[in-house]
């Protein structure tokens, strides 16, 4: 019997992601140069339709896969890894839950709703780079997974774990670090506007590319511990009694 098998290369799926995000980003450039520069109107919202800051379009549907994308990965390798009883199937699971929350966020932009409340908590008018006040209990919940995942990143090969800590900086550094940047240019100048749109395009770039290494490192893991993932898909049959004549 043939089996049926397809094969991944983590450099190919990688490379092809990084294709896509690479003409999304270049495609919102486009959109906003011709939205400010050119003066030209946005003809039937084509530059929002690319626009990478924006919502419900390609480059936010595109962030939201590649981090469904990651999630279910990491639930193949949770899997796997309860499989050898290993010690940091926990640490997996947390990772895979966190991303599927990024991924439900991506869409719906819960963290969004956390702004107005914080800045009541600030209570003041003037917010600085604290203006997307959200970013203050991400900061919170960033540093307590860092030390809640230092012992499972101590345990993971060296070229898993620097693949990781590059993704996270470049993520983390893009949503939140130049988020920093962006809600301060936005209390002062607003949104709409060629620089703001040049700040928020960087934000999602270094998103998209940290994704998209952690998405890498994540089949290369696999890759090299499991070298072959097998899926058998069951189909149950309901029993039909049979009634036997006396």
């Amino acid at each position: 019997m043939v089996s049926n098998q397809i094969s991944m290369n983590p450099f190919s799926i990688a490379r092809v992601l990084g294709a896509v995000a690479f003409l999304l980003v270049l495609a919102s450039l486009i959109g906003q140069l011709m939205t400010y520069v050119s003066g030209q109107a946005d003809v039937n919202g084509l530059a929002w339709f690319f626009y990478v800051d924006g919502e419900y379009n390609i480059p936010s549907s595109f962030s939201a896969l590649l981090l469904l994308f990651a999630a279910l990965l990491l639930a193949v390798i949770t899997l796997l890894e309860r499989e050898q009883s290993n010690s940091m199937v926990l640490h997996w699971m947390v990772l895979s839950l966190g991303f599927f929350y990024m991924a439900t966020d991506e869409v719906l932009s819960f963290h969004e709703k956390a702004i107005m409340p914080v800045r009541k908590l600030l209570g003041n008018d003037h917010y600085g780079v604290f203006y997307y006040a959200w970013v203050i209990p991400g900061i919170v919940v960033v540093f307590i997974l860092g030390l809640f995942f230092l012992r499972f990143l101590s345990r993971l090969p060296v070229r898993t774990r620097f693949a990781f800590l590059t993704a996270g900086i470049l993520y983390v550094g893009g949503a939140i670090g130049v988020e920093l940047i962006g809600g301060r240019f936005d209390e002062l100048h607003g949104k709409l506007n060629l620089t703001y749109s040049m700040i928020v395009t960087a934000e999602e770039s270094l998103e998209m590319a940290g994704v998209i290494i952690f998405i890498w490192a994540l089949l290369r893991y696999i890759a090299d511990n499991y070298k072959e993932v097998r899926f058998r898909f069951v189909v149950m049959h309901k029993e039909v009694p049979v009634n036997n004549p006396k």
